[in-house]
């Protein structure tokens, strides 16, 4: 039997001579409890906003994507790209094809992204999940091709969801010299109409720069046969995107990007993680903080327990032995609190998830959601689990054997 656990057990849960022990062992266990908690949910509230963005991007990025690491675009033809797309893993590719572009509608003008894709885009994406308008999802039909603009680039050029006149396309020829006397010779002009929607995936970069387009016509406009920006992939049901992307990524070799959702976003999942360990070491230090309510704890419980110090040396225990009693107090008192922070704190985000108790403020007129998106994930409740025990043990290691030599000597 393990004698020190077993006397720090009865110490933490007996009756002291002075009431006011019991109250600030309670107090040091609520403190600890209450930081735990604080961890829990900070951090969960974290993932619940990461997976939103997440899901925004969804509905527009591929699970996978293929571009060149050097130029812009490369051959669609490759024997390399038709072998990856008989991939058995693969559901669906698409090639699609990027050009930064000026357009004008009545007088207003705004500098956009084209993006050229193929008829099957919709089944890549969930790109229906987020069109707005009359329309449907349409690209070209057998005498005009269409556009469809981000939200706010419809309130930019002032186009309205079902815009009557078309929108002017202007891009620069490629490997031609622009004509000082004559600049508009220098750029190819067409059309795009409106199939009266409009996607909206409240993020900027796309909301405000990008138009859907038919891949045909961009590579038209650019004079291009075979090539593209990039080959996106979507994939079986049951197929790991890791082990997909590591297969890909040596048929092609170092000339190629194979990127996941989370690489092709890389900087807005980065800076979401900054934002989640800064909040993670500011509540650390905040536990730290409530750990000297349990230096307080025992050392009052030290000077109540001295009558029964010198019992158990009479009895033969060592100043190691009765040192480590007191050490097993403080840890009993960091695991408790570890334990109760943590069930509180996930009881907390499960009522928050199904019901939304706390929101936002404002309305959802001024945010995307009411209320503030929370998703539990065991691997923070191992490292919040962990980190209480560390910071726990660690605060009370040397305070307990100082007071032990200085109180009981």
């Amino acid at each position: 039997m393990n004698v020190p656990f077993y006397i720090a057990k009865r110490y933490l849960f007996s009756k002291k001579k002075h009431h006011a022990i019991n109250i600030i062992s309670g107090i040091s266990v609520c403190g600890v409890a209450l930081a735990t908690l604080a961890l829990v949910c900070t951090l969960s509230v974290f993932n619940g906003f990461q997976e939103m963005v997440a899901d925004f991007f969804t509905a527009f990025d591929p699970p996978l994507k293929i571009t060149v690491r050097q130029g812009k675009v490369f051959d669609s033809q490759d024997a390399r790209i038709r072998e990856i797309c008989a991939f058995p893993e693969i559901e669906v590719a698409t090639q699609t094809l990027e050009e930064n572009a000026m357009v004008q509608y009545k007088g207003r003008q705004a500098m956009v992204v084209l993006k050229g894709v193929e008829d099957n885009f919709e089944q890549l994406t969930a790109i229906d999940s987020i069109l707005h308008g009359t329309g449907k999802f349409l690209l070209h039909d057998s005498i005009v091709n269409y556009g469809i603009m981000g939200g706010e680039l419809v309130s930019t050029l002032g186009t309205g969801l079902e815009f009557v006149d078309p929108l002017e396309i202007y891009l620069p020829k490629r490997e031609a010299k622009v004509n000082m006397a004559n600049p508009a010779s220098s750029f190819s002009r067409d059309y795009l109409f409106s199939p009266g929607v409009v996607f909206i995936v409240n993020q900027q970069q796309y909301d405000g720069r990008y138009i859907l387009t038919s891949l045909a016509f961009i590579r038209e406009l650019l004079n291009y046969t075979t090539e593209v920006s990039a080959i996106e992939l979507k994939l079986k049901p049951g197929a790991h995107t890791k082990t997909v992307q590591s297969k890909i990524e040596q048929v092609l070799g170092p000339d190629f990007k194979v990127q996941d959702r989370y690489e092709q976003q890389a900087d807005v999942f980065r800076i979401m993680e900054i934002e989640k360990l800064i909040s993670y070491l500011f509540l650390t230090f905040i536990l730290m903080i409530a750990c000297f309510n349990v230096i307080g704890s025992l050392s009052m419980l030290i000077i109540d327990k001295k009558e029964n110090v010198v019992t158990l040396r009479n009895l033969g225990a060592n100043d190691q032995l009765i040192t480590r009693i007191f050490l097993f107090e403080g840890r009993l008192i960091s695991f408790f609190g570890a334990i109760s922070g943590i069930i509180i704190g996930v009881l907390l985000c499960f009522i928050q998830e199904r019901y939304g108790l706390i929101s936002l403020g404002g309305g959802s007129s001024t945010f995307i959601v009411d209320s503030y998106p929370v998703s539990v994930k065991w691997t923070d409740i191992v490292l919040v689990f962990m980190t209480v025990l560390t910071v726990g043990f660690l605060s009370v290691w040397y305070p307990v054997r100082y007071l032990s030599r200085r109180l009981l000597k």
